[in-house]
């Protein structure tokens, strides 16, 4: 996405800059100096390019078998540059939900609102097709035996190109313009179904269940920070109703079975006609990355709610981890504010060992942090309601990783002095504050955040950092080993005893990715990759990794830091030895992200999004995937195997 290359580095804290105490080296932690010296401490296999290192790997399922498939070529400039989906011979794809397609809706027509290719629906037409630029979601199974070829599939709609919404582009603003933008936001859910005799799946239309939840979708304020008086505004004097969820990047589910959708990059929206306005921000303004401008959407120009001077507190009820319930098209979905206020990637939840519900959650953005929520009370597996408002209460802890290998999560709570004379609900307001104070570590912008299924070990993509190292940013340190970071990286910790609950830890670096011929610290064992984004384990334990780096066309060009990469992909990397294959690569322009199976393992769901954005070329090479219309379309895929076969097994 990007907007995640803005400009502005929010993080102005003296946090987690170890390099100095130490004088640990990139080159030492490359070739093993640190790795190999704490490796039986860590219980983690070190860094790949270190030999005899798997002594303590993690321990594979006994059906895992490995990786079933051989690494495709990747979509280079060299190679062509296909503009489609290419994937391992023996399996195929095909387009299930397409930016504009109707979702559904009980009392109209299957196929309406159809999508019209000029970009000419309103604004309300919006309101009940698929939003624009699919990012994380999930499949929700029905129950019994139509479990793997039924279900209700949740997506996220993260952010809109606003020059293919509508007809005219960009000219003559106006509020429909606005509403329609809102109204692309969000989060889908429909009911999918496969054709038991043709193997297809399709979206049910009409079907009972079929939601879209937008930028003015009513949500209610849950948790610690509901009534606060930051969270009041005069629309809402009590504090506790908010319109929309935007920015709606990655996701997560819970045991229970809700849906976590999260907000990432909330803070573009808003912006000020105010002369002067970014040089007289608040503290607060300034931490979160407000702007006059924001990121161009101009919403504020005819919404007053996004007018930061008019409703300086609207920007504090964005920011956090919404919970839905998708078999309930009448309920109304929750932030949790005890998660807190940040730029939330995805929410990975777990059980502890004590029955507590684990949510892990990085903030996206250069020298932001990674965190952990441990409920208060515990998961209970035969009553469902006794489990839909566990996420209000716990304890946010934020991590610190020491350079000697070991890590501490740190509790963001009145209960730390350091914290002493705050609020619990200030703290969930103001969280990236908090957890400067406390001290957390700065990431080189923490994304995706996994959980192997078997040994608990936890892997966070690291996506990149082009300013680590460079002019009053801080350089490198143990966990964030290279600056500038182009290329991102992939860290991994195991939680104290194996239980996710514990507040202590032991980590390394699973992978620094990019390629060797452009930056020799590179050391991927397998397919190359840049950028890696999305990440999640499968049911076996295989690890796949999806990519979200640079599209501009220069990077594919010769000496470009994608010409021996190509387009974003999908990976498949074998935890126990390291090895890396890739098995998706996107049309041109693409961001590939979001992944979900069928409980059988048998149909996997993926997301194709934005074709084409940043693409400057002749017309020719500019993606018109997947319509081969005009206009590129983001859209979810439905990939199976031509023997019927689990995806990614032997």
């Amino acid at each position: 996405m990007r907007q995640h290359e803005e400009e502005q580095v929010c993080n102005p804290s003296g946090n987690g800059y170890f390099g100095d105490i130490l004088h640990l080296t990139r080159r030492r932690v490359l070739k093993g100096g640190l790795g190999a010296a704490v490796l039986g401490f860590l219980g983690l296999p070190a860094l790949a390019p270190v030999p005899d290192a798997h002594a303590a790997s993690l321990p594979p399922r006994p059906d895992f078998g490995g990786i079933g498939f051989h690494g495709i070529e990747p979509n280079t400039l060299a190679n062509g540059l296909v503009d489609d989906v290419r994937l391992p011979p023996g399996y195929r794809y095909e387009v299930l939900f397409a930016w504009g397609d109707p979702i559904g809706i009980v009392g109209l027509e299957p196929g309406q609102p159809e999508f019209k290719w000029d970009a000419s629906n309103s604004a309300e037409e919006q309101a009940l097709q698929s939003g624009a630029h699919h990012d994380g979601m999930w499949f929700f199974p029905f129950p019994g035996a139509q479990a793997h070829e039924r279900g209700l599939l949740c997506v996220n709609h993260e952010y809109v190109d606003q020059g293919l919404l509508f007809p005219d582009g960009t000219a003559n603003w106006s509020l429909e313009k606005i509403r329609k933008s809102q109204n692309a936001h969000g989060v889908s859910i429909v009911e999918v179904r496969k054709n038991p005799r043709t193997g297809k799946w399709s979206l049910t239309r009409p079907s009972p269940f079929a939601r879209r939840l937008t930028g003015n979708s009513p949500m209610k304020i849950s948790g610690p920070a509901a009534g606060h008086r930051l969270l009041r505004t005069t629309a809402d004097p009590r504090g506790d109703t908010v319109l929309g969820t935007l920015n709606n990047c990655a996701s997560g589910h819970t045991p229970w079975g809700t849906y976590l959708t999260c907000e990432e990059n909330w803070n573009g929206y808003f912006g000020s006609r105010v002369a002067g306005f970014d040089d007289a921000r608040s503290s607060d303004q300034k931490r979160y990355g407000l702007s006059a401008t924001g990121f161009g959407y101009r919403w504020h120009e005819f919404d007053e709610r996004f007018e930061l001077t008019a409703n300086p507190n609207e920007p504090h009820r964005f920011g956090y981890v919404v919970e839905i319930d998708p078999f309930n098209p009448r309920s109304t979905p929750k932030k949790r504010t005890a998660l807190g206020r940040l730029k939330h990637e995805n929410a990975e939840v777990v059980v502890s060992k004590d029955g507590r519900v684990v949510v892990y959650t990085g903030d996206d953005e250069r020298f932001e942090y990674i965190y952990k929520f441990v409920s208060k009370r515990k998961f209970d597996p035969k009553h469902r309601s006794a489990n839909m408002d566990l996420l209000d209460e716990g304890t946010l802890y934020v991590a610190r990783f020491n350079a000697d290998g070991t890590g501490e999560w740190l509790e963001l709570s009145p209960k730390n002095p350091a914290l002493a004379g705050w609020s619990l609900a200030e703290i969930c307001i103001r969280t990236r504050q908090a957890a400067d104070t406390v001290g957390a570590t700065k990431m080189d912008r923490p994304e995706w955040i996994a959980v192997h299924p078997f040994s608990k070990a936890v892997y966070c993509t690291l996506t990149n950092n082009n300013r680590r190292g460079t002019g009053n940013n801080p350089g490198p340190d143990a966990a964030n080993p290279r600056g500038p970071n182009t290329y991102g990286h992939i860290v991994r910790w195991n939680e104290a005893g194996g239980d996710p609950a514990a507040t202590t830890f032991s980590w390394d670096v699973f992978a620094l990715a990019g390629d060797p011929a452009v930056d020799p610290a590179s050391n991927i064992n397998g397919d190359l990759y840049n950028s890696p984004d999305g990440l999640w384990f499968d049911p076996a334990g295989r690890l796949w990794i999806q990519t979200d780096a640079t599209t501009e066309a220069s990077s594919y060009r010769p000496g470009g830091v994608n010409a021996n990469i190509g387009t974003n992909q999908m990976l498949c990397a074998d935890p126990l030895t390291g090895e890396t294959r890739r098995f998706l690569t996107g049309p041109r322009g693409c961001e590939v992200t979001g992944v979900t199976v069928t409980p059988d393992g048998k149909t996997m769901f993926v997301n194709i999004q934005h074709p084409g954005e940043d693409w400057v070329g002749s017309p020719t090479e500019v993606s018109d995937w997947p319509d081969r219309n005009a206009r590129p379309r983001s859209a979810t895929i439905v990939i199976t195997r031509e023997n019927g076969g689990v995806i990614g097994g032997l």
